[in-house]
Parts: structure tokens; sequence; C-alpha cells
């Protein structure tokens, strides 16, 4: 029994490996599930955050400034000095507090400078100044009188809006003792020269770009000038200019600007009133980065009526700490001719039988940059052009007392420009200039009479004590061309003005000063026939109060 059970099942496995046995298709095919399969997925793992504050950094950062030394390079006009030897002060500016400065000496008689200021300091700044100086010297008519009082505001709104604006008075008192020969007999109401002034100014600026980047800054000012002639000339200027800038990201702007400078002059005793008008328009596109400074612009101007298209072309490229810069430029511009401009240029002037504007173009290249914490330097050369720029010439047929302008047509000058200076807070200041300039190229007159060739300018501030203070100056140039009665060009002598002074306290509210000018009493004339005061010196006391 056992063995028929047996071999059917050995035949069985034998034909399923071996592939022979069949599978019964007749059977329907089922599945059996004996369990089902329900997928869970895994508690998820929370993470828990607690709130704690950084650690706080301990280090130090180490922070380093570097502020280069700024210059500005200023267009040549012809030099201006008064008969005084004596400069402007520049002993100390008296800041947020009133002061009054009184002197004499052997040729002033008296010195006084008085400043005021008032205002929070903040928002509202007014200052009053007011000066008088009368000086007299060796020379019959040798003397000067100057009044000048002058009143300066400024006031910031909360809008980011900032008023500027003042207004002023001057006279001006000479009188025409420079005249040959000597022995010419005048009276003292023939030789006045009184020159008044009364002018106005106003200005607004943004101080912070409006939302759409434009930054404006409307300014306007006016003037009158009178004499004291028989018959009287008299003479009003008004300057409207309206400069508007367009920023265009951080590194573009766009200017816009329109001006317009108005003069009308009367000449009672020839030939009667005369406009001398200019006009600007001027556009302007500028880049600004850390190392590149463009402005490509051109101005169309209108001087009386005629057009020209002046160039505005200047470029700086500055290393990265700012400590070098090379500059380049071809410009065009206006000096302005008006009877208030030349008598502060020539106070012993006639009254000008017209007005001619100077039209002016340069083309320069230079560099300027600084050494150190304190010393810096600048330096350019140029070729400039000259339309109309006026020359002084004695009239000598009034014993050549006073000048009379001479209009060059066309004229060429290479020039030099040198700065140094070495500054060391307000503890110690050292700086130095030297202008050069080669006349070349005249068309109408023989020479440039009248124009320095060469001026050098050094001063020193020291402040050696606390309480001490020590100043000195030299200003010495190459004399200019002058016209002879003849009719023959000669060169005026060489020109040097040394000045020093000290002033010390001794007391909270009052210092003591002293002051010496032309200290090697050169008498060198500045102007043909006007020989300036000799070694003169000032003695006074500042009275300081209302220090905030």
């Amino acid at each position: 029994m056992k063995n028929n059970i047996f071999f059917p099942l050995v035949v069985g496995l034998c034909c399923i490996s071996m592939g022979l046995y069949a599978q019964d298709t007749t059977k329907r095919k089922t599945i059996d599930i004996t369990s089902s399969f329900k997928p869970v997925l895994r508690d998820a793992v929370k993470i828990n955050f607690s709130a704690a504050p950084p650690a706080l950094d301990t280090s130090r950062p180490r922070l380093s400034y570097n502020i280069p030394a700024q210059f500005l390079f200023l267009n040549y006009q012809p030099g201006e000095m008064m008969p005084v030897a004596l400069q402007r002060d520049t002993m100390n500016p008296w800041e947020n507090y009133d002061y009054i400065k009184i002197g004499a000496g052997n040729i002033d008689i008296p010195y006084v400078r008085t400043g005021f200021s008032f205002g929070d300091g903040k928002t509202t700044f007014i200052n009053l100044f007011a000066n008088e100086l009368h000086s007299s010297g060796s020379l019959p008519f040798q003397q000067n009188m100057m009044t000048d009082v002058k009143a300066t505001g400024t006031f910031k709104t909360s809008n980011n809006l900032e008023w500027n604006g003042g207004v002023g008075f001057k006279a001006d008192n000479y009188y025409l003792y420079g005249y040959q020969p000597d022995t010419l007999k005048f009276t003292g109401d023939q030789l006045k020269q009184n020159f008044l002034t009364v002018n106005g100014n106003i200005s607004l600026h943004n101080t912070v770009p409006t939302e759409y980047g434009l930054i404006y800054h409307p300014n306007f000012k006016v003037s009158y000038f009178t004499d004291n002639h028989n018959p009287k000339g008299d003479e009003a200027n008004t300057v409207v200019n309206l400069p508007l800038e367009k920023l265009l990201g951080k590194e573009f702007a766009f200017d816009l600007g329109v001006t317009a400078d108005l003069t009308h002059y009367n000449w009672p005793s020839g030939t009667g009133a005369q406009n001398n008008n200019i006009y600007y328009v001027n556009p302007a596109f500028l880049v600004k980065t850390l190392n590149f400074f463009l402005q490509a612009a051109v101005t169309p101007s209108w001087n009386n009526k005629q057009f020209y298209l002046l160039p505005n072309f200047l470029a700086d490229i500055s290393t990265n700490d700012q400590r070098f810069t090379l500059q380049a430029g071809f410009i065009g511009y206006y000096d302005k001719g008006s009877y208030e401009r030349f008598e502060s240029i020539n106070p012993f002037l006639a009254q000008p039988d017209s007005l001619e504007n100077t039209r002016m173009q340069e083309i320069y290249g230079g560099f300027k940059g600084s050494i150190g914490a304190h010393f810096a330097y600048a330096a350019k050369v140029g070729i400039l052009t000259y339309k109309n720029l006026p020359l002084f010439v004695n009239d000598y047929a009034n014993a050549g007392k006073d000048f009379v302008i001479r209009y060059e047509s066309s004229m060429q000058a290479a020039q030099f420009h040198g700065e140094v200076s070495y500054l060391q807070g307000d503890v110690f200041e050292v700086t130095g200039s030297i202008n050069g300039l080669s006349f070349h190229d005249q068309k109408t007159w023989a020479e440039p009479w009248g124009l320095l060739p060469v001026e050098f300018n050094a001063h020193l501030k020291w402040q050696a004590f606390k309480d001490f203070w020590a100043k000195a100056d030299l200003y010495t140039f190459q004399g200019a061309e002058y016209l002879w009665t003849d009719g023959s060009s000669h060169r005026g002598g060489r020109g040097t003005d040394a000045n020093a002074g000290v002033e010390y306290k001794i007391a909270k509210p009052v210092n003591l000063w002293f002051q010496i000018n032309n200290i090697f009493n050169n008498k060198y004339e500045r102007w043909n026939q006007y020989q300036v005061y000799g070694f003169n010196f000032l003695v006074g006391v500042v009275f300081s109060f209302g220090q905030k």
C-alpha cells in the first residue's frame, strides 16, 4: 500500500523537473487572502525651539577713516589790491559768540570789527557784521575810509528745506593821490572818490532729494552801486539762477539750469544808459563714482543778444583712497563787466565809458592729492583765451590820477598754478600758492596793462600755547605793464608785503592783539603812480561775550 502511494509521487516530481508536466488549464485561478496589510506612518519627531538671545560680541572693531584734502581751482581774474597794506584779519575765527575788535596804529585810527550771532544754532542762524577802517599815509591825500555792514541768515524747515539770505551796505572812500607831477595842486573835493553799494540775496534749496530724485537751488541777487562824480554814475545788477539736478541712480545725474545776469548802467556824462545782459542755459550730464567724476555739457549763452556755445567738460580720476586725483577740463565762462566789479579790482577807476563782458575759454590738466594725514598739494597747467578783457591805463589827461578801461579784443595766456598746505587741526597751518601767467597773441593793444604775470601767497597760523596765537603772511608779485605818457610801455617793479601778528588772552572775555604790516617797508606800486603805505602797526583788544 505504501509502495502504491509513493510511486505516483515520485513520477510526478520527475515530470515537473523535466518540464513534461502539463498544467491543468481547465481549473479557474483564484487568490486566497489570509490577512490584510494596513500601512501606518511612523510617529513624527517634533523639534522644540527655545528662545535665547545671541551671544554677545565683545570684540572691539577697529575703524579707520581717511578724509582727503580738498582743493578749489579758481579761475584767474585780474588781481585786486587795495592801497592799504593791512590784509584781512585771519587770526582767529569767532564762532558761536559775539565779539568787538578795536585797535589803532600809526596809520589806522580807528580800526573796528564786530560780529554778533543769534538763533538756536539748530534751525535758525543769524549773523550781523560791521567793519570800520580809517587809514592815512605820509603822502598828500593818501587816505582811505571803509564802512561795511551786513546781515546773513539761515533758516531750516521741518520738511528738509533751507532758506538763506542776506542784506549789506558798503561805503568805500578813496582819494586820487597818485598824480604826476606831485607839484600839482588839487582840493580834497576834486580828488575824493566815493563808492556806495547796497545789496541783497535770497536762496532756497532742499537738503534731501525729493522722492523723484530732484535737487533744486533757486537763488536771487540784487545790488545797487553808485559814485560821487558830477554827474553821478550808478548801476543796478540782478542775477537770477534756477539750477535743478535729477539723480539717476547712485552714479548718474542730469543738471539743467537757467541763469539771467542783468546790468543797467547810467553814464550821464557820456552815452547815457547801457544794458549789459548775459543769459545761460546749463544742461549737463554727470557721472559720479568712487574713482571717477565726469561732467559733460555745452552751455548755450547770449551775451548782449550774441549767441555763443560754451564748452563745459570736466573729468577727475582718483585712486581708491582718494589720495591722488588726475584732473582735466575744457570749459568756457564769462567774467561780468560791471562798474561795481571793476571798482573792486581798481578803486582809482574813472567812470567806464562802456561795459563789456569777458568771455573766457580754458583748457587745463593737473593733479591734486595728499600725503599722510596733514600734507596736501595741487597743481595745474592750462591755456586761457580771453575775449574783451579789460585793461587798466592811466588817464594822463587828468595827470594820470585815475584809470580808464581799454578792452583787449582777443588774447591768450599760458597758466601755471600750484598749491601746498600742511594742516594740523586748529593748532598749526601753513599754506602757499603760486599763480603764473604768460600773455601772448594780443590783437588790439601792445601789452596786458595792469595784469600781474606772477603772484605768490604764503600764510602761517600757529596756536603756540593754550591762549597764545601767532600768524604771518607773505605776498609778492611781479609788476604789471603800464602805459607811460609818451605812449611807451614799461613794467612795474616787484612788490613784497610781509605781515605778522600775535594774539593772547589777558582775561576770560578779553584778548590783546598786535600786528605789524609791510615789515620790510616796501613802498611798491600795485597800480602805476599809487604807492602803498609803508611799515605800519596796529594794537588793540578783542571783547568776546555771549559764548555758547
